[in-house]
Order: C-alpha cells, then structure tokens, then sequence
C-alpha cells in the first residue's frame, strides 16, 4: 500500500488502521497503542483533528492503551476525546455517547468506582432520552451503572439495581437471552456480596 499508493492514501490508512486491530486482538495490547499511535499523527495531519476516522483513532488508541495496562492514561484520553466529540458531533451523538461510555469504564478501571458510576448515571439519562428505555445500549449502560456501583461500596444499591434491570431484560429481551441470564448472574453476585456484608457486620 505505502510503495503503490503512498502513505497517506485513504486505503494504506485503512490497512494501518487493520493492522492494529488485529495486532491487539492477537494478544499485543502495547503494540496495538503505539500503531494507533503512529495512526492518529497520520489522521490529523492528512484528514484534520475532527475528521470521523481522526476520532476513531482516538478512540482505539485510547482503548488499547487501557488494554496495554493504562488505565488512567486511557480514562485521560477518552476525557479529551469526549470534549472532540461533543464540539464536533454534538452530545446526543452515538460516537459521543460511546465515549462516554468508554471514558466511564476506564474511570473506574483506574480506581476510581464511585466517579465510574456518577458518569453512568449521567450517561443513562442521555442514553434514556437519545434511545429510550429500551434500546441496548441503555440497558448495558444500567448494567454499567449496577455494577459500578457496587464496586464503588453499594453492594446493595448494585443488588435492588440489577433486580430492576432484569425485569426490564425479561419484558424486552425475553428470559432466556444471553444478556439476561448475564443480568441474573450480575443479581446473584451482589446478593450475595449484600449477604457477605451482612455476616460480617453481624
């Protein structure tokens, strides 16, 4: 690609962008992040700082930093890619929502669970009204936010959470969805940890 088309050919683009991918799902998290890396000085400089597939890049490089162990350099960058986002998208946007999403997980992925679930709570009230009760993407975002919760101290909050949301994944997506029975999974283990918590303090 680089010898017949150039380097900065939207297909080499394409074809860099590939090989990272793949890079990392191939079990090289740090290699991924430094070829995003490389991809992103390539993006600004051939297609600008807001161009989608610029945004993109920011956004798996972000991913795979966190992937390579960096937490919070990716809940860093997913931070600055949501101020991107938001100018140039706008907030209801799907990319933006995702990076909100994104930059929620790595939050808390970094040691910070309570900042994790006030960020999907946020979020949830975007999602709510961008895509309604119903969509996945608001449910995963209430799975989020349960669980999130919980980890943050509220074993019980994440409980009575993940009761109400199986209702919900019951009625939209029916019981025997994988989802589902993830739901009642998630139910189990925070009952559980509520009955650990109620041992130990009796």
């Amino acid at each position: 690609m680089v010898r017949v088309l150039g380097p900065d050919h939207p297909e080499t683009l394409t074809a860099r962008n590939n090989l990272a991918h793949w890079r990392g799902h191939a079990g090289d998290a740090a290699g991924a992040a430094a070829a995003f890396a490389d991809l992103l000085e390539h993006a600004v400089r051939v297609l600008g700082p807001d161009h989608p597939d610029t945004l993109t890049a920011r956004s798996n490089l972000a991913h795979w930093r966190g992937h390579a162990g960096d937490a919070a350099g990716a809940a860093a960058a997913f931070a600055d890619l949501l101020e991107h986002a938001v100018r140039v998208l706008g907030p209801d946007h799907p990319d933006t929502l995702t990076a909100r999403s994104n930059l929620a997980h790595w939050r808390g992925h970094a040691g910070d669970a309570a900042g994790a679930a006030a960020a999907f709570a946020d979020l949830l009230e975007h999602t709510i009204r961008v895509l309604g009760p119903d969509h996945p993407h608001t449910l995963a975002t209430r799975s989020n936010l349960a669980d999130w919760r919980g980890e943050a101290g509220d074993a019980a909050g994440a409980a009575a959470a993940f009761a109400d949301l199986l209702e919900h994944m019951v009625r939209v997506l029916g019981p025997d969805h994988p989802y589902t029975l993830t739901t009642r999974n998630n139910l189990a283990r925070w009952q559980q940890q509520c009955a650990v918590n109620s041992g130990s303090a009796g």
